[in-house]
């Protein structure tokens, strides 16, 4: 298959595209990081490039991590930026009738976040064309931004200085996923288009709890530092625990556990992979 991959320099569209590639399929990249000209905030940008593929993977976003959406989805630029790219890229592929995946977040009903509530607009965009709306539940992988980058590369990065400073008091419970796991998840899917029930949920996660303290020291066992909780609680999530749906097990299972993964990103980011 030939696959436009939106969002392909990001810390999941890098490496979905690195797998799709390792499986034999031909890969489109549009991402405005590698390219000034791929900015989906554009009328009509994808244009020629969605008449060439056989398959969209929707995974861009204005997005980062707690830190990034605590300083930004408040602002008009978020929500300008957000609303501008997935009104522009579901016209386009609606216009060309493509099979498509949208990447969506466990967040998107949280009504109080701006962010949860752009992706929950875009899902029901989704549905309205028929397409594949995934939940993504904090999947990771190298990154190098630091102001983006998610927790985990997050206190690597902090780790690497000496001291993981915590935002939080860290009992906050998440669920992880490795992008490698997650590039696995949506080739599959992508393949089993027609086979997925449209009403059901997919949660792209691990389906188990770790809580951000649990990640920091799972770090400080490969990067021996100071390790620093705050006093503070979760202010982006509001510590809400959404439970996944277990339909997406009927397609494809979870391979790569925390710490290996923390492993992988370590090792990635040490090579300069990204």
């Amino acid at each position: 298959m030939k696959y436009l991959v939106l969002g392909s320099a990001g810390q999941i569209g890098a490496e979905l595209c690195k797998y799709l590639k390792k499986e034999g399929h031909q890969v489109i990249e549009f991402d405005i990081v590698s390219n000034s000209n791929h900015d989906l905030r554009v009328q009509n940008i994808l244009e020629d490039y969605i008449q060439m593929c056989d398959f969209v993977m929707f995974l861009a976003f204005d997005v980062g991590g707690s830190r990034y959406l605590k300083k930004y989805q408040h602002t008009y630029e978020f929500l300008e930026n957000n609303t501008k790219l997935t009104l522009f890229s579901f016209e386009t592929i609606k216009k060309y009738n493509k099979p498509f995946l949208y990447a969506s977040s466990q967040m998107a009903n949280m009504s109080y976040s701006p962010y949860g509530v752009c992706k929950s607009l875009a899902e029901i965009f989704a549905a309205s064309l028929g397409g594949i709306t995934v939940k993504f539940w904090n999947v990771y992988g190298p990154e190098h931004d630091l102001e983006k980058s998610h927790v985990i590369t997050d206190f690597i990065l902090k780790a690497k200085e000496g001291k993981i400073t915590m935002l939080t008091d860290g009992t906050e419970e998440r669920q992880f996923l490795h992008a490698q796991d997650c590039s696995e998840c949506l080739t599959i899917l992508s393949q089993k288009y027609d086979e997925i029930d449209r009403t059901k949920n997919l949660h792209v996660t691990n389906f188990e709890w770790n809580t951000i303290l649990e990640v920091a020291q799972a770090i400080n066992e490969y990067i021996p530092c100071e390790v620093e909780p705050s006093t503070e609680k979760d202010t982006v999530q509001l510590n809400k625990r959404n439970e996944p749906d277990p339909y997406i097990l009927n397609f494809w299972k979870p391979k790569i556990g925390l710490k290996e993964g923390i492993g992988l990103v370590i090792k990635d980011m040490e090579n300069g992979n990204n």
